[in-house]
């Protein structure tokens, strides 16, 4: 309770702080009324300027020599998205969605945010700006894009090459620049309801905006309210069970909710796996049996397929004229987010390799009266997160222009603040310090209850626990009991908080006059400041929960920069150069914890002929290690893979290098039986792949990590026929390389470069049982090593044209071609280079072709999204999925691969303008319930899925009113 008043009370602050500032905003205008109007409509005029996103140079031509897309209001509203993110989700050059709401088994401080991952080179080599000016990053240097309201945007414009040298750091794969409505007069309310077809998942969004504006200045508000219900793993055909609906009884957990040990319950009295017979004596052992396949646990079953969010936002924007020539400018914004997740019961086992507490001998539950080890699923409880994450963001500065020599010069110098607190609380897990008390000796009490400790030494606000009844029995000990709940599964919380701080001057101009135009400059100069801390669990630090190992993540750094742009032209109004010019830009970084940079950035425009515009650009790039990198506390996860060293499914079935390397203990390795198969939970042998080990890998950071470096190079065409008014056709091509990679492994990259690439320096990172070969333990930090690349092309085309009396319409089609994407692990000469193009969610072609209608009063949008297949390797060729069975990799070898089809989905929707300013919507996303292919690598999903495809039929209804 304390909690929850702490954050309204916070949110009371935030309301009025910010209608103070409306409230100021809203009076200075009217104070200044007897301002002349022409003076005042001049600086209206001369401090409107708008610069083009990847130059800080004001220009009234806003093509330029930077591929830049840009989605106007018009175009948001014509969509059925009511997140930034997800509208910037449907770009083709935007790669699959980090962290998505199908990775239910995400953990940390990213859960629950919108990030943007252009080109598939990772979210934090993209940069995100809001009006010019950063969006605050938590420390692992993600900048959240959901708590942007739609509803305040007026355009959002992608930069799709290199930004470090107007921009920084991060700005590798591009920029996102989110720009706000301005100068906006009157009052707009919108209401947005809707769900899937499985009437589940339900969409609600609600919005209003207000402002008003004159000579002398203008205020903006806009507040959004916003919830998306969660949608069920088992209630999709698809993501019901473990391994798919093709194969239903397949990857279902051993640690299941019937609770098993080994003992003496197989014929003739063998050991074997026991678990209870349902609804007979726990403490007779004759009641026991084998445990089957069928009693296993399918987890699925208390998975969401989506996580729910809440999120409520409140915008304030404001402009003040102090004079003719210089104006005060000021937002501020308040965004609180919930994020829900839910995953099955935590899978609890005792033995020798996972020292937990198992059942004493003195227990009065023990049927054998010895310390049994056993594994139970906490069905009861399942293990639920919610990320509370409240931002606040302010910024605040003066613009204005001045005069010299006939020139003019236009200036802002301002302040900008954004932090971001976290609160995180699990419940589902055990407190490890309860169940050893809990799994002691009990006795039987006089009153008819089992009571923890001896009948002389009871222990106080104890509850025992018999982990061997099964899910849906009543009896003592039962976790179904709620005075059992609360005292095995407490409430964690992790907490969070970061900071950034950024001050900047700006002023561009003209120098002089060349004989094709004027010479423009652009100086600035930017101090920020990154700080930040993220603290798990006591319990989770200490080792005294079963929840994921983590420790502290806590560190700052800043920077002073500095910024130098020229645009030159050469030529002009000649033949075959109707315009040439040039753009220069440098800058320079010195952060006070590795050391300085500067990157440059060269990009020309030539226009041959009146329609046709050709421009290309080079551009050198970083990325600096985030505080999460540099400064990150280790954390620990049960992993999914597929061991190379698998004779049934993995690559030594199939390639005899990999089999030696296996046998010979390749590496410094423990050498592996040439039978072996991998062991997942309760070290049963895996049935499915990847599979989920029984052991707790770490990772963490490291504090000698350097900036990554980029080289960006594009060359394009905008061809705009002055015959056919209306039509453009683009083709850019571009392609990125990217040095001194900041890595952070996996697992599997780890296993298949010691096994498949014969990298022998990658195995010395994890250990393997000597008798069992199953592996025990595997650190897989961060390091600065090999490059990543990767190249291809965008090509658009765009037509408006109007057919009497049909209507107006306006065709898009855009699509992006990936050529490669290649990754090299490390920078040994004699390491192979990996190809991604098509592996997974890494699509080759994205293509989206759009048509909106328009006549009168009536309008509609269809729009169709296109993905083409994907590849990915096989984890069983004998579950009859893998149709290359005989695949040559170049990186691996002999590797059988599975290659799934394209998919396309359709949208649609339907406007009517009502006489009173209001507009209904209808529409449907995916209205032809087009399902994706089963992907068994699970990419970015917890679930047999990609991540980023529909997941069904999806109806709206949005009403629009303006006054």
């Amino acid at each position: 309770m304390q909690f929850r008043k702490n954050i309204d009370n916070k949110l009371t602050v935030a309301v009025r702080l910010a209608l103070s500032v409306g409230a100021f905003m809203a009076v200075a205008p009217a104070l200044a009324q007897d301002a002349s109007g022409p003076a005042s409509t001049e600086n209206a005029k001369r401090l409107d300027t708008v610069t083009v996103t990847g130059s800080r140079i004001p220009r009234v031509d806003i093509e330029t020599a930077q591929p830049v897309v840009m989605i106007d209001r018009k175009q948001i509203e014509n969509q059925g998205f009511t997140s930034v993110a997800d509208i910037l989700q449907n770009l083709t050059e935007v790669g699959t969605p980090p962290i998505s709401r199908a990775n239910a088994l995400s953990s940390g401080e990213d859960v629950g945010g919108y990030y943007v991952d252009l080109r598939n080179l990772g979210p934090n080599r993209t940069l995100i700006l809001v009006n010019g000016k950063r969006l605050g990053a938590n420390t692992t240097g993600l900048q959240d894009l959901g708590q942007i309201p739609v509803s305040t945007i007026e355009r959002i414009e992608v930069l799709k090459d290199g930004g470090s040298s107007i921009y920084g750091s991060d700005a590798i794969a591009g920029v996102v620049n989110v720009i706000t409505r301005s100068n906006f007069t009157g009052a707009e309310a919108n209401a947005y309801v809707g769900q899937y077809d499985q009437a589940d998942g339900k969409n609600q969004s609600y919005d209003f905006t207000l402002g008003t504006a004159n000579d002398r200045g203008s205020i903006m508000l806009s507040a959004q309210y916003q919830k998306d219900d969660p949608v069920w793993a088992k209630d999709r055909e698809f993501s019901a069970y473990p391994a798919g609906p093709f194969h239903p009884t397949a990857g279902w957990s051993g640690v299941s909710q019937n609770g098993s040990f080994t003992g003496p319950c197989g014929p003739n009295g063998a050991n074997a796996s026991c678990t209870l017979t349902h609804g007979t004596d726990p403490r007779n052992i004759a009641n026991y049996h084998p445990i089957t396949s069928a009693e296993f646990a399918n987890s699925n079953q208390q998975m969401t397929l989506q996580t729910g969010t809440e999120r409520t936002s409140l915008f304030v924007a404001g402009k003040y004229n102090v004079s003719d020539n210089i104006a005060f400018k000021t937002d501020a914004l308040y965004n609180k987010r919930s994020t829900e997740q839910q995953i099955a019961g935590y899978p609890y086992q005792s033995s020798a390799w996972n020292p937990k507490t198992p059942l004493s001998g003195q227990s009065y539950f023990n049927p054998l009266g010895r310390d049994l080890q056993f594994a139970r699923r906490g069905w009861e409880m399942p293990r639920t997160t919610n990320s509370e994450l409240e931002t606040y963001r302010w910024t605040a500065g003066f613009e204005g222009y001045f005069e010299v020599g006939g020139r003019t010069w236009n200036w802002d110098a301002g302040a900008m603040t954004n932090r971001n607190n976290m609160t995180k609380t699990g419940h589902g897990d055990f407190s490890l310090i309860a169940t050893g008390k809990a799994l002691g000796p009990s006795f039987l009490g006089s009153d008819g209850k089992v009571h923890c400790g001896t009948a002389a030494n009871p222990i106080a606000g104890c509850v025992p626990w018999n982990p061997l009844l099964p899910y849906g029995q009543a009896g003592n000990g039962s976790l179904a009991d709620p005075a059992l709940q609360a005292y095995l599964f407490p409430e964690f919380h992790d907490t969070g908080k970061t900071t950034t701080t950024d001050y900047t001057a700006n002023i561009a101009g003209t120098l002089f006059t060349l004989p094709a135009g004027d010479l423009g400059v652009a100086a600035g100069v930017e101090h920020r400041q990154e700080d930040g801390r993220f603290v798990p669990d006591a319990f989770n630090q200490a080792g005294l929960s079963s929840g994921l190992a983590a420790t502290t993540t806590k560190g700052k750094y800043s920077v002073d920069e500095a910024y130098l742009e020229f645009n030159v032209p050469i030529l002009k109004d000649m033949t075959m150069a109707r315009e040439l010019s040039l753009d220069a830009a440098t800058r320079y970084s010195k952060y006070d914890n590795f050391g300085s940079t500067t990157n440059s950035k060269a990009s020309i425009k030539w226009k041959p002929i009146d329609d046709l515009l050709v421009r290309g650009s080079w551009a050198q790039g970083f990325r600096a290690p985030t505080i999460s990198d540099l400064y990150g506390g280790t954390g620990s996860s049960f992993e999914s893979y597929i061991d190379p060293c698998d004779t049934k499914s993995g690559a030594a079935k199939g390639n005899p290098a990999v089999a030696a390397r296996c046998a010979s203990g390749f590496g410094g390795q423990v050498p592996v039986a040439a039978n072996f198969v991998q062991l997942g939970q309760a070290l049963l042998p895996c049935t499915t792949y990847p599979c989920q080990t029984n052991y707790q890998f770490t990772n963490g950071s490291n504090s000698n990590l350097t900036p990554e470096t980029a080289t960006t190079r594009t060359l394009g065409l905008i061809y705009s026929p002055n015959y056919l008014e209306g039509f453009d056709v683009s083709l850019d091509w571009y392609k990125i390389r990217i040095e001194n990679v900041i890595s952070t492994d996996t697992v599997q990259n780890i296993l298949d470069d010691c096994y498949q690439a014969g990298i022998s320096s990658r195995c010395s990172g994890f250990s393997r049982d000597p008798a069992t070969g199953v592996i025990t333990s595997m650190f897989y930090g961060l390091t600065n090593k090999g490059w990543e690349e990767t190249a291809g092309y965008d090509f658009g085309v765009n037509y408006k044209f109007s057919i009497a009396p049909v209507g107006q319409f306006q065709a898009r089609w855009n699509t992006t071609y990936v050529d490669y994407l290649n990754i090299k692990s490390d920078n040994n000469p004699t390491t192979k280079v990996q190809p991604f193009t098509g592996m997974g969610a890494n699509f080759r072609v994205r293509s989206n072709l759009s048509l909106d209608w328009t006549r009168g009063i009536f309008g509609a949008t269809w729009t169709m999204r296109y993905y083409s297949g994907m590849t990915e390797k096989c984890v069983s060729v004998a579950m009859g999925e893998c149709n290359e069975p005989n695949h040559i990799d170049p990186f691996y070898g002999a590797q059988p691969m599975r290659h799934v089809g394209t998919t396309t989905f359709n949208d649609v929707q339907f406007r009517w303008t009502m006489p009173w300013k209001g507009v209904v919507s209808v529409g449907a996303n995916n209205v032809f319930d087009r399902q994706g292919p089963i992907m068994y690598s699970k990419p970015n999903s917890s679930f047999v899925y990609y991540g980023g495809f529909d997941i069904g039929r999806f109806y709206y209804l949005k009403y629009t009113q303006r006054f």
